[in-house]
């Protein structure tokens, strides 16, 4: 048992955050974002949010938080992972394209003013690429996590918060908390102390 690569990973995990924690501009864009999600849904929007892989799991994960709770009992918000229907999934795969699983899934949930948060380390998974760019068309605002390039991403969602990594372990472990701070900023604007 290598003991040390615990230490160090750890030690790598802390590092990420910290640059996050002293970046005042990335901190202003989380503030940012948590403000235009907490506004979609005063004005009866919706979230949806979609990854592959680790991503996929953050996203249902972000999703359980606003739809169920944060830290205390409240009413639900509208919020869906895109990839949780396997049967729609592997429907669309196989009779159109992976690559459009998340934009055709959009295209009959959405409407203008919802948000969309596209969770990829990467950057480019086309898949978030095309959802964005049809997001993008019908006035769908569009969040990107990615890692600290952006990849395609960057360039095309409205905003963008890039993890300051190109470890995908390190990214998937702050996008999560990323994550938890945005629907902790959400459900307290929203609901206040819960009462």
């Amino acid at each position: 048992m290598n003991k040390n690569r615990i230490s160090e990973a750890i030690k790598q995990s802390i590092e990420v955050k910290e640059k996050i924690l002293n970046n005042s501009i990335f901190i202003d864009k989380i503030a940012n974002i948590a403000q235009i999600i907490i506004d979609t849904y005063k004005s009866g929007g919706k979230v949806l949010i979609a990854g592959n892989g680790g991503s996929a799991a953050d996203a249902q994960h972000i999703a359980a938080e606003l739809s169920g709770k944060f830290y205390f009992d409240r009413d639900p918000l509208d919020a869906e992972a895109l990839h949780v229907n396997t049967s729609y999934l592997t429907a669309v795969a196989n009779d159109y394209c992976f690559n459009d699983i998340y934009s055709r899934a959009i295209k009959a949930k959405a409407k203008p003013g919802d948000v969309f948060i596209a969770i990829s380390t990467s950057g480019n998974s086309q898949n978030l690429i095309n959802a964005i760019n049809f997001c993008n068309e019908n006035k769908i605002i569009t969040i990107g996590l990615t890692g600290e390039n952006g990849g395609k991403m960057k360039d095309i969602c409205n905003h963008i918060l890039n993890v300051p990594s190109s470890d995908t372990p390190r990214i998937q472990e702050a996008h999560i908390m990323l994550g938890h701070i945005l629907c902790e900023l959400v459900e307290t604007e929203l609901f206040g102390n819960g009462k």
